[in-house]
């Protein structure tokens, strides 16, 4: 194809959308003739289901919930005025407790005011606020930002060596909806323990993000923990980035959340609207269903050619993989859906993983994202006539048409500048794609079975696990092999799992488990120290 044809279709399929400051370019994407015109009774369908969602329906069938984290930029949309309510005390809550905090009328207990944040979640109470942390903070915070993302204990200690002395001046954010999640019920016991090997007192530090009268609820009460925010059983973990989960501590970062909310809301009224050519996520849904033959048959590679979005593939993967990947479909046939995401930055990733893109298996299709403000303020030239940031121009462009030229597809999302408005367009565009992909190939995005049998196979290796140290205390001072300990428990079955939790015991000391390696590692002996 010739460059003069190449721009008349740039400019055929160019959406503009003024109102947010972005435009998406799927010119790059041969999609065939007719394409739009084939989809469009599938894509007004989406567009009829999404309004349903909006309006109240159950989605999350699994669960018997609504689905309403839209209602949370535009709470007189929510289908009653209680939950309109709630959500306009919430942002008026999040705001005061934030200027509180920043003026010091909240601060620790005979101390400096806070000057530090730590938050403690898994997966979508970290993803995002970690994104929104990363893309919008700069060294004139009002609070930094840290996370417990993980139940990995040399995680954690890092994070507290960061902290160090510095701890005194930190609040704490813990964030989970249950209040049972074991990652974010970890996290907190071991900030529990760091405050008090330091002296402090974590109550009087603390604030809660939780369901109510959960656990974390009713922990939080009962100590009088410095504040209680809400989660509501209709906003999923992986779209709670403009509830409290992610607006607390971008507030108390210093982050403006009324401007992150407005942009989420302007980009939900567009692609509201059931004109799909003038729909930029009607449009990232329909590229994805053809670049997959809407079988997830090509993986999404996400290029932000800006440092600030280096974390949004990450959120990304889960907002979408968590969303689309799913077995059966919603008249229960085993379809095992699923649309796979990875990103780095650009150019960083020219120096990883495009000669693979360019030249290698053509399993993919990519999503370059352009800014185009490189900095605030004028640029040194680096020779004479350009900046590092037209350099960074170019690596985009350059690479865009490297693809294309050997037949790989792609498309471009420009925006003017990361900020508020910007990041906060970016999630709500996303998150309805999301929504239309999914009634494109007929899944529910709004559940995820197959995180619960995660959590519930966890369960019951601890389980297991507790079995094996009291049989250890019962047995022989020569010890036992896995396999052994694994018949007199009855679970032959499960030697495997056995021999697993004895040798990642024996490398810690916390239980005592003491391993005589054998030349045959799988017949090693398992005892407990005297």
């Amino acid at each position: 194809m010739d460059h003069p044809k190449l721009w008349k279709r740039y400019r055929d399929y160019l959406c503009n959308c003024p109102e947010i400051g972005l435009t998406l370019d799927i010119s790059r994407m041969a999609f065939p003739d007719g394409f739009f015109d084939t989809m469009e009774p599938r894509m007004q369908r989406a567009f009829g289901e999404m309004a349903a969602l909006e309006e109240g329906a159950i989605a999350n069938r699994d669960e018997n919930r609504m689905v309403g984290h839209y209602w949370l930029r535009d709470p007189g949309s929510a289908p009653d005025a209680r939950t309109a309510a709630e959500i306009e005390f919430t942002l008026r809550s999040v705001g005061e407790f934030s200027s509180e905090v920043h003026d010091g009328t909240i601060a620790p207990p005979g101390r400096r005011p806070f000057s530090h944040i730590l938050v403690i979640g898994i997966g979508g109470s970290a993803l995002g606020p970690q994104f929104v942390a990363d893309a919008l903070g700069s060294p004139g915070d009002r609070l930094h930002p840290h996370f417990f993302d993980n139940t990995d204990p040399d995680g954690i200690d890092r994070v507290l060596a960061e902290l160090g002395p510095r701890l005194a001046e930190t609040l704490v954010l813990v964030i989970s909806k249950s209040g049972g999640t074991k990652e974010t019920r970890n996290g907190m016991l071991e900030a529990r323990h760091a405050f008090a090997a330091a002296g402090l007192d974590f109550p009087k530090q603390a604030v809660a993000v939780t369901g109510r009268d959960s656990d974390l609820d009713r922990t939080a009460a009962d100590e009088k923990w410095l504040a209680r925010f809400p989660m509501w059983d209709w906003v999923g973990g992986r779209t709670s980035v403009t509830s409290a989960v992610g607006l607390l501590p971008a507030a108390l970062q210093g982050i403006d959340i009324t401007l992150l909310v407005e942009g989420a809301r302007r980009c939900d009224a567009i692609t509201r609207l059931p004109v799909t050519r003038k729909n930029p996520a009607a449009l990232l849904a329909l590229m994805w269903y053809h670049a997959t033959d809407g079988q997830g048959a090509r993986d999404m590679v996400v290029l932000p050619y800006k440092d600030r979005l280096v974390l949004f593939s990450r959120y990304l993967q889960q907002l979408i993989m968590e969303s689309i990947g799913k077995e059966l479909d919603r008249d229960g046939n085993r379809v095992n859906q699923g649309l796979t995401v990875y990103g780095n930055k650009g150019s960083t990733d020219q120096h990883a993983y495009v000669q693979q893109l360019r030249e290698g298996v053509p399993n993919f299709f990519a999503t370059f994202i352009e800014v185009l403000q490189d900095r605030q303020g004028c640029s040194p030239p680096v020779e004479p006539g350009a900046t590092s940031g037209d350099y960074l121009a170019g690596f985009l462009h350059g690479t865009r048409s490297a693809l294309f030229e050997n037949g790989r597809e792609s498309m471009t999302i420009t925006v003017e500048a990361v900020v508020p408005r910007t990041v906060g367009a970016l999630i709500a565009l996303y998150e309805r794609a999301v929504g239309f992909y999914a009634s494109l190939v007929n899944i529910n995005a709004y559940h995820q079975p197959g995180v619960e049998a995660g959590k519930k196979a966890a369960t019951a290796l601890l389980e297991l696990q507790a079995e094996i140290l009291d049989f250890l205390r019962r047995g022989r001072e020569e010890g036992a092999t896995a396999e052994e300990i694994a018949a007199a428990l009855g679970r032959e079955e499960q030697a495997e799992s056995v021999f697993h939790i004895l040798r990642h015991a024996a490398a810690n000391p916390d239980h005592g488990v003491r391993m005589a390696v054998s030349s045959d590692i799988c017949a090693s002996r398992f005892s407990l120290a005297p």
